[in-house]
């Protein structure tokens, strides 16, 4: 089927859960490195990555260990910042953290929120897609290919490309979809294959929908569309609910989901409909 658009995704928050683990985890390392004195809570750190900066959880961890002593007027601690990521690796991992196999962390109790069959029904609908994420490739094949069974999908991560709202890794994970479809393609069909789709990217966070603001401006020859999905613990009270989402859309959403599986090939069409109503998109 002739592709009408590339879908990339996001992982954390989209296609699993990190409620329990790596929020937990920055729980955990923050309360470590600042004595007991700090346990940021979920909307704390919901607050920290609204600022659109801080993907990266080790860097966002560090911040706010920073941020607490600076909270109580005292000195940074000498801490390192491999020391850091030390930690919260072995909270989020295991003790072993290289180890897939040896993983027994928060990581291997992390509800999907995606399956496979829901990504076989997309691509066969003319969506091919792919994986941008600030996970590691570690973590982020932990959940693709050992929890969904994915084989070799497409994924930029952390190691890859530079932190979101940098939309690089981005268009080198649209890229990779396109090379991959022109192999798939017919000659004849190569010239349709070619062509600059519109690429619609799923995440739930600000840094996620600034990405795609980013891309807009540095390749402007295609059509861009950030999707927002609401986290699990964003979906838990109505008042929370409400902020966590007019955030997104704040930051550039054209639409909000509860589930990622919402994204369909019907809406996707729907949203590239030069009638769709920004405004009003329900």
């Amino acid at each position: 089927m002739t592709p009408i658009a590339i879908a990339v995704f996001d992982i954390d928050g989209v296609i699993r859960d990190v409620g329990g683990s790596y929020r937990r985890a920055i729980a955990d390392t923050v309360e470590h490195y600042t004595n007991g004195s700090c346990r940021p809570t979920i909307e704390d750190i919901d607050n920290l990555k609204r600022e659109g900066i801080w993907n990266n959880d080790w860097k966002a961890s560090e911040a706010m260990i920073h941020r607490s002593f600076e909270r109580q007027q005292q000195p940074k601690p000498d801490t390192l910042y491999e020391e850091i990521v030390d930690y919260f690796q072995k909270q989020y991992r295991g003790p072993d953290t290289e180890d897939p196999e040896q993983w027994t962390g928060y990581i291997a109790d992390e509800p999907l929120l995606m399956d496979k069959a829901y990504l076989q029904t997309l691509a066969q609908s003319g969506i091919p897609y792919a994986f941008f994420s600030g996970a590691t490739q570690g973590s982020a094949n932990f959940v693709l290919q050992r929890r969904l069974s994915l084989q070799s999908p497409i994924l930029i991560a952390m190691e890859d490309a530079p932190s979101k709202p940098d939309p690089t890794g981005l268009m080198m994970a649209v890229r990779q979809v396109e090379e991959q479809n022109i192999e798939a393609q017919t000659i004849e069909a190569q010239n349709v294959a070619t062509k600059n789709l519109p690429v619609i990217y799923a995440g739930d966070t600000a840094a996620d929908m600034k990405t795609i603001a980013r891309a807009k401006t540095q390749f402007p020859e295609r059509q861009w569309l950030a999707i927002g999905i609401l986290p699990p613990h964003a979906q838990q009270a109505v008042t929370y609910r409400a902020s966590y989402s007019e955030q997104l859309k704040a930051e550039g959403a054209i639409v909000v989901l509860d589930s990622v599986q919402q994204i369909t090939a019907e809406l996707i069409a729907g949203l590239l409909s030069p009638t769709f109503d920004k405004a009003n998109p329900d």
